[in-house]
């Protein structure tokens, strides 16, 4: 029987900046644009983050249960170390995802938009056909796409929308770094696993593209952000406000560009995290303050 310690390691607490940032830069474009309303921006908080763990103990459920998490180099999962029983990981993920809908559907009553509904069944689908059921779209190289949609565009205009209940430009443009330092989580951690997927027959995006083009990709998706940071400044001049994130990116970058491999790598995925949050507090706050 796995321990709250257990759980809570299991949840991925590392990925959680993952939920956190969008609803931070979506909030901060309400505030500017005059439509912040605290309590629906707490609802969005709790169904991101709801959402963030479900699709994390679906993937420990999924994963566990094919095998592909017998061994590892990175952190604990719970059906692959044995420590929790399938089904018991299974109830958990569905349990998150139960609770998800139940507090979108708060926000979409009182919004009266009652298309958001298909946006929070997408995310929910999304969340888990990543590594469930029979033809997983996480093997099939489609993880940093849904990502980049899920963990970007989506929360970030959603949390923006079901404030202000328009939907934004500064919104739109602003989660297109918030998707790609989503993005570079899962890069790193792909390619930190490349040579257990390969064995496990998971075709990531890292597998595909191979070592050298990962890694690429990912300063790629840490460097672009600082560029879309002060491509806004026309329409928010305080979100180049982001742009003194830019020296976390140096330390991240390094590691990957150097060759890093194996838990090499965990440094990596840990100063990543660092700098999303970073970056995410710099952007909301700058986007919060009209000139």
């Amino acid at each position: 029987m796995a321990t709250p310690g257990q759980w809570i390691a299991g949840a991925r607490p590392r990925t959680l900046p993952n939920a956190l940032v969008p609803v931070m830069v979506g909030t901060g474009v309400a505030i500017g644009e005059g439509g912040f309303v605290w309590w629906r921006a707490v609802l969005a908080l709790l169904v991101a983050l709801s959402l963030q763990i479900g699709v994390n103990y679906a993937n420990d459920y999924s994963d566990g249960i094919r095998g592909t998490d017998d061994e590892r180099v990175g952190p604990m999962r719970l059906v692959g170390s044995r420590v929790a029983t399938p089904p018991q990981v299974l109830a958990a993920a569905l349990g998150c995802f139960a609770l998800a809908a139940v507090l979108g559907l708060i926000l979409v009553v009182v919004t009266q938009a009652w298309w958001v509904l298909l946006v929070g069944a997408a995310a929910i689908a999304a969340a888990w056909f990543y590594t469930g059921g029979k033809t997983p779209y996480g093997y099939r190289a489609l993880g940093e796409l849904s990502v980049f949609v899920f963990f970007g565009v989506v929360p970030v205009v959603g949390t923006a929308f079901v404030q202000t209940e328009q939907l934004s430009w500064a919104a739109l443009i602003a989660s297109i770094p918030v998707g790609l330092l989503s993005c570079s989580m899962l890069v790193v951690n792909n390619l930190r696993d490349v040579p257990t997927d390969t064995e496990a027959g998971k075709r990531t995006l890292a597998v595909v593209l191979g070592a050298a083009r990962t890694r690429t990709l990912y300063a790629a998706c840490l460097i672009v952000p600082f560029a879309v940071a002060l491509a806004m400044i026309p329409l928010a001049p305080a979100a180049a406000l982001a742009v003194l994130a830019a020296p976390l990116a140096m330390g991240p970058v390094k590691i990957v560009r150097g060759g890093a491999v194996g838990p090499a790598l965990i440094a990596a995925l840990q100063q990543t995290g660092k700098l999303q949050l970073a970056y995410g507090l710099l952007l909301s706050a700058g986007l919060a303050i009209t000139l």
